[in-house]
């Protein structure tokens, strides 16, 4: 006759061996994923995004977190890389700094924090006077509609630029 604490003992390491590998793959997979830009001055980039018609797209990303890696990978990179547009990366908990749209220099976690950002990948649309002009795309939104999302967030903030700079 089988222990059954020798069952349940052996089906919680196998549990915890296989959600260690499953994290273990996560970790490795942000280092060889695509890294957007972290910006040194949000005040900076903002203003050349509004130049050329264009949000300033943020995505507060988390080390390690497997979602924040498919909507870089998969749809952030690509809409700057194919589409010109400014999008950064702003990581919770670091130490990393950055001047804030008031000018004053503060940590990517500060920041993430004065926006209270909870949830990772956050993706914020930013307009004139660095205020958000869309909603924030929070967490990771079903894969078949995540791009639909991005690119609806993305016109709508265009939108909304252009009909400030012809008021």
């Amino acid at each position: 006759m089988t222990n059954p604490y020798f069952r349940a003992d052996r089906r919680l390491f196998l549990t915890t061996a296989s959600v260690g590998m499953v994290a273990a793959s996560a970790g490795s997979a942000w280092a060889a994923g695509s890294v957007l830009p972290a910006p040194q001055s949000l005040t900076d980039e903002l203003a050349k995004a509004l130049e050329k018609g264009n949000p300033l797209v943020v995505m507060v990303s988390l080390e390690g977190c497997p979602f924040c890696r498919v909507a870089r990978d998969s749809y952030l990179e690509p809409l700057r890389r194919q589409e010109g547009i400014p999008i950064f990366q702003i990581d919770m908990r670091s130490a990393h700094t950055v001047r804030d749209f008031s000018g004053a220099t503060v940590t990517h976690d500060q920041l993430v924090q004065a926006w209270r950002i909870t949830i990772a990948p956050t993706v914020l649309f930013f307009g004139p006077r660095g205020k958000e002009i869309v909603p924030r795309m929070e967490g990771g939104y079903i894969a078949d509609f995540y791009g639909a999302y991005l690119d609806q967030r993305v016109e709508q903030a265009r939108s909304q630029i252009k009909a400030v700079k012809s008021s």
